[in-house]
């Protein structure tokens, strides 16, 4: 077995931690949603998320984005916003390990997408990393996540597949975003333009916080979105698709560490063994071809 390239491992640490980040940043939200409703807890968090980055990027007086550049900022910011409202709004339906569950058809869909889109080859490595990264998500929820009983909430599990979708296309994006900007650019064309396109539907929708602990929410949410964001721009600018879309099904070990540390969800042999399946198939996509 060949040793990692040191500049593969730094990367897949870059990403994991990304995506450790944007793991917290949803349990965050799912509590803002279901006390503030989607639409209002995801336009607090991008206000403060467009806040935050506006403070560290336009003092250092960035030159306007190309018109490529732009044209990605605008497209993925699109996409996001309609991913984010379906994605949240499925959470506050159905229960967290069904909607993580689902929501990891999103690396599939862009292994594939890879090919057409980015001119990448997928190799036998990111193959099974990807194979072994959804096998190890299956074990991990079983039966629970395609289970439809009577009581199912089918409209929250189709927003939750249908940003999924829109998630692996996304990943693809920020692929081609990270290869022509900065992080930091990144980070302040998201917020800010997503924030824009929720300003449309502000003077229907919008409610102002009265209480104390979701404007603190609300700016956490966009702490880590905006740190998490960066920080996976790097990791994309570094690296092909193919490689780092292993490390997304890392967000399931977040979760139950998580749902372990702060709401006593127990942590069964089946989750340890999925688990390792996960880490496995992220182990062997840093190896390379």
């Amino acid at each position: 077995m060949k040793p990692m390239h040191h500049e593969v491992r730094h990367v897949f640490y870059i990403a994991t931690f990304g995506i450790m980040l944007f793991s917290m940043m949803d349990a965050v939200m799912k509590a803002q949603a279901m006390a503030l409703g989607t639409f209002n807890a995801i336009f607090w968090r991008m206000a403060m998320g467009a806040i935050f980055v506006s403070i560290f990027y336009l003092p250092t007086r960035p030159a306007l984005a190309s018109g490529r550049a732009l044209k990605i900022h605008l497209i993925r910011a699109g996409l996001n916003a309609v991913m984010a409202y379906l994605f949240f709004f499925g959470l506050t339906r159905i229960p967290l390990a069904q909607a993580i569950g689902l929501s990891f058809v999103a690396p599939i869909v862009t292994l594939f997408l890879a090919v057409p889109m980015l001119g990448e080859q997928i190799g036998a490595n990111a193959k099974l990393a990807a194979t072994l990264g959804f096998g190890g998500v299956m074990t991990v929820v079983g039966g629970e996540v395609f289970a439809a009983s009577p009581g199912s909430d089918v409209l929250g599990m189709l927003s939750i597949l249908c940003s999924a979708v829109l998630y692996g296309v996304n990943l693809i994006l920020q692929r081609m975003q990270a290869l022509i900007a900065k992080p930091m650019e990144v980070a302040f064309y998201q917020n800010l333009i997503i924030f824009c396109i929720l300003l449309l539907g502000a003077p229907f929708l919008v409610v102002v916080p009265t209480e104390l602990v979701h404007w603190g929410g609300a700016a956490l949410a966009a702490a880590l979105a905006v740190i998490s964001l960066m920080l996976m721009s790097h990791a994309y600018s570094r690296a092909e698709a193919q490689r780092l879309v292993s490390v997304e099904y890392t967000a399931f070990i977040w979760a139950a560490i998580l749902g372990w540390w702060f709401f006593a969800e127990p942590v069964s042999a089946r989750t340890l063994f999925g688990t390792s399946l996960i880490v496995l198939g992220c182990l062997i996509s840093a190896r390379g071809q």
